[in-house]
Parts: C-alpha cells; structure tokens; sequence
C-alpha cells in the first residue's frame, strides 16, 4: 500500500520512519537484456546463461545500476508526497552499496527509510535510505542513501 505523505511539513514529520515498501517485480531477461543496450555494459555474468553457470555466481545477474535504477519506479509505489509539491528530481547518493548479486528471475522490492529533510528556497531536500530486497535472500541486493528535492 502507498503511503501518501501530504507535503513537505508531513514529510518532516515522518524523518526516521520507514515510509513504505514496493511491490514485488521479476527481473527478467528481457530487461537485463535492454539495460545492458543502453548502457553498453554487456558483460557475460549478465547475458550468457551457459557460461555464467560456471562463473561467481553460478548464474546470470542483474546489473547492480539496473537495480539502483529501479528507484524512481519503486519509490512511487513506496510512497507518494503530494500537497503542496509540485515536482521532485534525483539530486544525488550519499552511499551506495550493492551488497548481494541479483539472480535473473528473481524478485525485488524496495523499502524506503526517511532520514533527513531540510528546507531551501523553493522546496525542501530529503534522504532517504533505499533498501531493495531479493525475495527469499537475507542480505540486500542494494542499499542506498539517496537525496531527492521537492518543489512547491
């Protein structure tokens, strides 16, 4: 369920809460495939079933940026922040890490953690801690201190 944040003084009342998981999405082929065209990076531990099955992971992975790059779609199923904002724009990481491959096929999902919020002119600044999950994995794929600005 979405947790719907009203503005950005409700978001300041919700620094050091979890806001809000994502649904669960499969990692498919297809998209490891696609994000490796876009981005040039076609390293076989991403394509190339057969050899990858004799390779670190004993499978292909996801790409950790395909991971990372899934934030914007996640946070909007996590958490929306209405009222008075009018737009909101990726502003940066403070941290980043990607803690445990991600096996094609698999399932993710998204938790998101307020850290900070600070004001400036014309909107306010927030962290929040991204943690994207493997469906049945202990350790996270990724975890990451992102920074977002929000217009009013």
């Amino acid at each position: 369920m979405t947790t719907q944040i009203d503005g950005i003084e409700d978001l300041k009342s919700r620094i050091g809460e979890q806001i809000g998981f994502s649904e669960w999405h499969t990692i498919t082929p297809a998209q490891v495939q696609l994000f490796a065209d876009a981005t040039g990076d076609h390293q076989w531990i991403h394509l190339d079933e057969e050899k990858a099955k004799a390779g670190p992971f004993g499978m292909t992975i996801a790409h950790g940026y395909l991971t990372l790059s899934l934030a914007p779609m996640l946070m909007s199923e996590a958490f929306v922040i209405g009222g008075d904002v009018k737009m909101g724009v990726n502003y940066g990481a403070n941290k980043l890490r990607f803690t445990a491959p991600v096996p094609v096929g698999s399932r993710v999902r998204m938790g998101a953690t307020l850290q900070a919020v600070e004001d400036f002119s014309g909107g306010a600044q927030y962290i929040v801690e991204l943690i994207f999950e493997i469906e049945g994995s202990e350790r996270p794929a990724c975890v990451a201190e992102c920074i977002y600005r929000v217009y009013t």
